[in-house]
């Protein structure tokens, strides 16, 4: 692992997770030598940071925004930034910049491989991945020397109520403490007192959501009927937003449950999964159902509300998405999967080039080999043994995410170059 000596490493940290990961991220990263700065945009990113050294408010409007972030990069003599999420417009221009200018970008991101990894890339995630210009050949190449048993997937999402717990308090900051902060305009579509009231009537609705979900999935075991899976995700979310054909969920829902009448078997159901983070601005489920019945197809549709993946998963026919990162578990298990949507996995060699009336009726499978290959060329370069939101992750990622971000080579060079450091073996503890 080589060690960036040529001069002192300064980091500049943007938005990062709900939570204290950057907080701890950036005190063990001045324990390594280096000096660490954290621009502030709420008063979320400030209580978070937990009055550690450093700290930038910027009350600025967004389109101040690239000049303050040339005048920082250069007052401070900034080496890196740091960041979670690589398209909200205040990323998107610091790394336009910060590209032009020589510096290196970290970007953050939940794990390709849920939900016991995160994502450490550098310049960009998801549909802006170097893993986008590469092949499972160029892949395999680089694994040749690799000695890395694939760890399983754990069907658990791990650290979700917390992950909830602090989305929630985040916004509570935001709507309650803003003032230093006049000019602050969320990413999202939704306000700051609209996403705080969704993630509260989240954490308040979890048992009545369990229990709903529970019964969902029991009637769909106990049918005993062939299925498919269509996966959800949240319209907010960057990978949907900037990698999608589609403008709303609806129009995918619209689209498969067409796809499902015109090529589907009469005796097979389809099951909407939806994202654990739901939040129930849009009536999905209700949309489902008036659709389900337009088409002709009631009482072979079916909606959950969250939950675990894999329960649904062991006695899937195919799964259909548009780029989400459960799709990955579909694609371990060798279940044939459709994708809409730009994603890191979406390669012919895995997921299906069928039109979806065709798929729905006969779905071609998945290289399973080569996906495995896939796989494991991601455990050993950008999937972190981790987590953001819960204490035991947020141990883990740190025993080794400080040594990668301080290498001169990007997780995908360092496995080429053999410069990688060793990597841990998950150990899948409940």
């Amino acid at each position: 692992m080589r060690q960036s000596t040529d001069k002192k490493q300064v980091f500049l940290f943007l938005q990062g997770p709900h939570g204290p990961f950057f907080h701890r991220l950036g005190q063990m990263l001045r324990q390594a030598g280096a000096t660490v700065w954290r621009v502030g945009f709420n008063a979320g990113d400030r209580a978070f940071w937990f009055r550690a050294p450093g700290y930038i408010p910027f009350d600025g409007c967004l389109e101040d925004w690239p000049q303050e972030f040339a005048r920082l990069i250069t007052e401070k003599g900034v080496t890196d930034i740091v960041l979670y999420g690589d398209t909200r417009e205040i990323h998107a221009s610091a790394i336009a910049q910060a590209k032009d200018a020589g510096l290196t970008v970290h970007v953050f991101e939940e794990g390709y491989l849920r939900p016991f990894w995160v994502t450490y890339e550098r310049g960009g995630s998801n549909g802006n991945s170097r893993l986008m210009q590469m092949t499972v050949a160029q892949m395999r190449e680089a694994l040749a020397s690799s000695d890395m048993d694939t760890p399983v997937p754990p069907a658990n999402w791990g650290d979700m109520r917390q992950h909830i717990f602090y989305g929630a308090l985040y916004h509570w900051f935001v709507m309650f403490r803003n003032g230093d902060y006049p000019q602050f305009r969320t990413h999202r579509d939704l306000s700051v007192s609209k996403e705080f009231s969704l993630y509260f009537k989240r954490l308040l609705l979890m048992p009545i959501h369990w229990t709903k979900r529970r019964l969902s999935e029991r009637r769909i075991r106990n049918g005993g009927f062939p299925y498919h899976l269509a996966l959800l995700q949240l319209e907010h979310d960057s990978a949907f937003r900037m990698h999608s054909p589609f403008d709303k969920m609806t129009e995918f829902v619209d689209t498969v449950l067409h796809g499902f009448a015109e090529g589907a078997p009469r005796h097979h159901h389809i099951v909407f999964k939806a994202h654990p983070l739901e939040s129930g601005q849009m009536p999905l489920a209700r949309h489902i159902r008036e659709m389900a019945k337009t088409l002709g197809l009631e009482g072979r549709v079916h909606f959950v509300r969250g939950g675990k993946l894999a329960k649904l998963l062991n006695d899937a026919r195919s799964a259909v998405t548009v780029n989400s990162t459960a799709a990955q578990q579909v694609l371990w298990r060798g279940i044939p999967l459709k994708a809409f949507g730009t994603a890191v996995y979406d390669r012919p060699e895995f997921v299906s080039t069928q039109p979806l009336p065709e798929f729905f009726a006969c779905a071609s499978r998945p290289d399973l080999a080569a996906y495995r290959d896939y796989r494991l060329y991601l455990l050993e370069t950008s999937q972190i043994p981790g987590g953001f939101y819960s204490a035991r992750g947020r141990r883990q990622l740190m025993r080794q995410i400080v040594d990668l971000m301080l290498t001169s080579d990007d997780p995908y060079d360092a496995l080429v170059h053999k410069t990688a450091a060793p990597r841990q073996q998950l150990r899948l503890v409940r």
